[in-house]
């Protein structure tokens, strides 16, 4: 239970990270409120009504690596809940298919030439440890990958891949974002998917912030904050102020500048990070078109860049095959400000080109889902300008997809930002920042 003379901390933002940093709070007897803009908890983890069934947005899946993750979900008594299956990978090149996972498939992977085949072979195997003792936050993707596979691997795999997750800047992302990926994911991996989806992650964190005497809201936007050392004010709709010792915000910088105040504004770190959105496409299929669970989409003329086939992870839901396509995209790009049924339908046929055999009624339904703020692009050098998690003469205290770098971004990564953020929370205001 909560201390009635703690400190008083605000969470903004009930995603993941806004999420498990209240969850520790509680559990450490500090008074929480948690505030998040929209109707529905869960951020990219938002989920649908379909049938008797709750469907994630955006397609999600544990790794056996996920340790902060895991934790928690073992302190919320879910852990045991997860179900692991071993995964597989595809590719679509020009429109065909090929299994892309053993010695075999590559040998057979037409679109490259056998001395290519053979040396992404050999350099794949040894990509991790050509990595180690390199600074690879200084070099460039495109530099150290075009190099190491040469200029045909990169122009005809890399390049579309790198390019539909990062947009115009692929190639300058600095290498050690991959490396740090390599490092948590394989063409073949064993992946985990929670019993009652994701929601049930979300339901068991706010029943344990609830339960423990924090306040949860939802539909509640904050208008206007204001922090100094000793003092936080946080304006809601309709006038409404909250106090608060300390802050957390977990939503995007370039939202956060929005409601500072001037005073505040000004001590925000200067950290300008550009974002990709993500327009994703929930298919729900009368028969399954894959059995690869993730399977790149390359030069093959669709809009969509990826195909993930959930249902090869998490089985079907109400007897029909769950397929996410997605675009990673700035937002304000003209496929962002489309109308979601105009991409329905175009991704509808294109899906149907891919996989013929869907025919023409194959496709029961589809839902078009958008979010803005999904995966920030790093620049060379950012370990160095990564902004500090605490802000000089304020009780705020940052954790945002800005600050999880070198980590991928991902459900795990955000958990243990929240962790070491709230090491920090302390009836002083707080002067150091975790190591990471």
């Amino acid at each position: 239970m909560t201390h009635p003379d703690s400190a008083h901390v605000a969470v903004i933002g009930g995603g993941i990270c806004g999420l498990a940093a209240a969850h520790r709070l509680v559990r450490r007897g500090t008074r929480v409120t948690l505030l998040e803009s929209s109707d529905q908890l869960g951020g990219l983890g938002t989920f649908f009504a379909h049938g008797d069934q709750w469907i994630e947005r955006f397609y999600h899946c544990i790794m056996p690596s996920d340790a902060s993750l895991l934790a928690l979900l073992g302190e919320l008594g879910l852990r045991d809940a997860v179900r692991w299956r071993e995964t597989t990978m595809g590719m679509v090149v020009e429109g065909r298919r090929h299994p892309f996972n053993s010695p075999l498939d590559l040998l057979r992977f037409s679109p490259l030439r056998l001395p290519d085949r053979v040396r992404f072979g050999v350099v794949s195997l040894l990509l991790r440890r050509l990595g180690r003792g390199r600074d690879l936050d200084a070099l460039r993707t495109e530099d150290w990958l075009r190099g190491l596979y040469g200029d045909v691997v990169w122009e005809r795999l890399f390049a579309p891949m790198f390019g539909s997750k990062f947009g115009p800047s692929f190639g300058d992302v600095p290498a050690l974002y991959l490396w740090q990926r390599l490092g948590r994911e394989r063409n073949v991996a064993t992946r985990g998917y929670p019993d009652g989806g994701y929601k049930t992650i979300i339901d068991g964190l706010r029943a344990s912030i609830e339960q423990a005497g924090g306040v949860v809201r939802t539909a509640t936007p904050v208008r206007r904050l204001h922090s100094t050392g000793g003092r936080s004010v946080l304006t809601l709709t309709g006038g409404e102020v909250l106090d608060a010792d300390h802050v957390i915000s977990t939503v995007p910088l370039p939202l956060l500048r929005r409601i500072a105040d001037d005073a505040l504004a000004a001590r925000l770190p200067a950290t300008d990070l550009p974002y990709q959105g993500v327009v994703t496409g929930v298919f729900f299929l009368r028969q399954p078109v894959t059995e690869h669970y993730w399977t790149p989409v390359l030069h093959s003329g669709t809009e969509f860049d990826g195909v993930v086939a959930m249902s090869a992870l998490a089985g079907p839901r109400d007897g029909r095959h769950l397929v996410y396509v997605m675009h990673y995209t700035d937002r304000d790009s003209q496929l962002y400000l489309d109308d979601d049924t105009a991409i329905a339908a175009r991704w509808s046929a294109q899906l149907r080109g891919l996989y013929p055999e869907l025919g023409a009624d194959g496709i029961e339904e589809v839902r078009v889902f958008k979010a803005p703020f999904v995966e920030p692009v790093y620049p060379l050098g950012y370990l160095a300008a990564r902004p500090p998690v605490t802000v000089d003469g304020t009780g705020l205290l940052l954790a945002t997809t800005a600050h999880v770098y070198p980590d991928v971004t991902s459900w795990n990564s955000s958990v243990a930002l929240a962790n070491d953020v709230v090491a920090l929370v302390a009836d002083q205001p707080a002067v150091t920042e975790p190591a990471r």
